[in-house]
């Protein structure tokens, strides 16, 4: 399969669970607000989802899809495989619940360190408590991980992709419960926060059950044995875990970023993580998707020394990320306060909310071709075994990060953590780039520099553009529900028909390339 068929597959799968997520959100907007409770609930949310994505989704999967693969196709087959997965489940298992555990009972001091000094009264107990039903997501969703790599495996992907829709329906439902509970009980935001909070286990409980029956379907059977720590499970763990430091640098800076955020007014929290939604929606679709396809070919590439190969690939996801990321970057900053009214703005989130989460999404967003590039260049250094420099990536960046943070706090708020996460983003690329160039991995072409060039001559005309139909629709974007959606289409279309249309006319899209890689086989 071509790379952008990969890409294509992969991303309209995530695409479907971002715009659950988004709904979610939405929902949750109007029915909870930007508040105290809301900071609350989710500096709590983050820590289970921040490991999640560390180690669960992220460096576990890219340390066992690997090592299971082998064995399903080597000479033990299918045997060797589901000994090698109950090996695994049987050490991963008795881990997790200790994690549980040590989290649960020290849970005061992980939100103390995260939140210091809580900006109103009975803050921090609810953080805790909200964390410490939660926390046991992080349980399920690892075990939902080990699964979905083994259904992978086999090429059957539509059960891992499909996974994070539940959890959005179950939050959904809980969320319009409450509302109706508020209305009709006079049941207060904190008690919905609760239902909400018991809502995300549940939400897991039910992913965990979902995936299981698809690993029996496939025969797999998955089965617990007395912990063991074989040799296999040992060079599992030595693999994942700094690929959980070197490929998480967003997700540690996401710690970090709470911290600094607990200092601000109340409200800050919500507002990032409004503004962070629509960020992760192209990061998501985008930068995961190249990240998935790009690393198997890869690995053959550089496993079989073809240079020329790995550096094709490398080129090609480059030059199809930024194609896509660069315009979506522009069209948030511009649009920003627009897309966050038209979709958030409602019930207990005031125009108000709206004008400053849009001020926080336009600064968020001149770092996603950063976020999106990150996501591109690990894997080159994954398939090379090296998964220690993008650890020393990482601290390099939430070093700047913090400096900046330090620097912007009291200046800036809300927005100069998001600034401050920009510029971290940006160090994290440069470093991964001069490191590929000083080994001789990989360079990137002269073309391939002329091609973004002119991708950002078009991303400037569609912002022009974008510019003046912003403000012929300015009544349009608090209005209704048809009229918002009007808007939000009539933006969306303009964006794209500038966009593109410059793009083809100026050359920044390399037709021969994108005819190569809609072919069946790989060029």
């Amino acid at each position: 399969m071509s790379l952008l068929k990969n890409v294509g597959t992969i991303g309209s799968l995530t695409m479907v669970s971002r715009i659950a997520g988004m709904a979610r959100e939405m929902i949750f907007s109007r029915v909870l607000g930007a508040n105290a409770v809301t900071d609350a609930w989710f500096q709590a949310f983050i820590i289970p989802n921040v490991f999640r994505r560390l180690f669960a989704e992220g460096a576990f999967s890219a340390a066992f899809v690997p090592m299971f693969s082998k064995r399903l196709n080597g000479e033990g087959g299918i045997e060797d495989a589901r000994s090698f997965s109950a090996d695994v489940l049987s050490v991963f298992l008795p881990v997790l619940i200790a994690l549980c555990i040590v989290f649960e009972l020290a849970m005061p001091g992980v939100i103390w360190i995260l939140a210091e000094k809580p900006v109103e009264p009975g803050q921090f107990d609810l953080a805790v408590d909200f964390a410490r039903i939660m926390f046991p997501y992080i349980l399920l969703v690892s075990l939902v991980t080990l699964f979905t790599g083994m259904l992978n495996s086999v090429s059957r992907f539509a059960p891992g992709a499909s996974f994070p829709i539940i959890l959005n329906l179950v939050l959904i439902a809980a969320l319009l419960a409450g509302e109706y509970f508020m209305n009709a009980t006079g049941a207060s935001i904190e008690q919905v926060a609760y239902g909400v909070a018991w809502a995300v286990t549940a939400g897991g409980v039910m992913q965990l059950g979902w995936l299981y029956y698809w690993t029996r379907v496939e025969g797999f059977r998955p089965k617990l044995l007395w912990p063991r720590i074989t040799p296999e499970v040992k060079r599992l763990s030595i693999i994942a875990l700094p690929a959980a430091i070197g490929g998480g640098a967003y997700q540690i800076n996401t710690l970090v970023q709470l911290y600094f955020l607990n200092q601000l007014e109340s409200g800050s929290v919500s507002y990032m993580n409004y503004a962070d939604r629509l960020n992760q929606l192209p990061l998501g679709i985008i930068g995961i998707a190249l990240s998935t396809a790009i690393l198997p070919t890869l690995s053959k590439f550089v496993g079989s020394e073809n240079k020329e190969g790995a550096d094709r690939i490398q080129s090609d996801a480059i030059e199809l990320s930024m194609l896509l990321t660069i315009p979506a970057a522009v069209a948030l900053a511009i649009c920003a306060t627009p897309f966050i009214t038209m979709i958030f703005q409602g019930g207990r989130f005031s125009v108000e909310d709206a004008a400053i989460a849009g001020g926080v999404l336009a600064i968020l967003v001149l770092g996603l071709p950063a976020y999106v590039m990150v996501k591109v260049l690990v894997p080159n250094f994954y398939a090379r075994s090296d998964t220690k420099t993008p650890v020393y990536a990482a601290f390099i960046s939430l070093g700047v990060f913090v400096a900046f943070n330090i620097a912007f706090l009291q200046r800036f708020g809300v927005e100069g953590v998001a600034l401050a996460s920009v510029i971290g983003a940006w160090i994290n690329v440069a470093f991964l780039y001069v490191v590929l160039l000083k080994r001789g991995y990989y360079s990137v072409p002269l073309a391939l520099v002329g091609r973004i060039a002119r991708q950002l001559v078009a991303a400037a005309a569609m912002g022009a553009a974008l510019w003046f139909a912003r403000d012929l629709l300015t009544g349009w974007y608090s209005a209704g529900l048809l009229a918002r959606l009007a808007a939000l289409l009539g933006l969306v279309l303009c964006s794209g028909i500038v966009y593109f249309g410059v793009a083809f006319a100026v050359g920044a899209i390399d037709r021969q390339r994108i005819a190569a890689l809609t072919k069946k086989k790989a060029p």
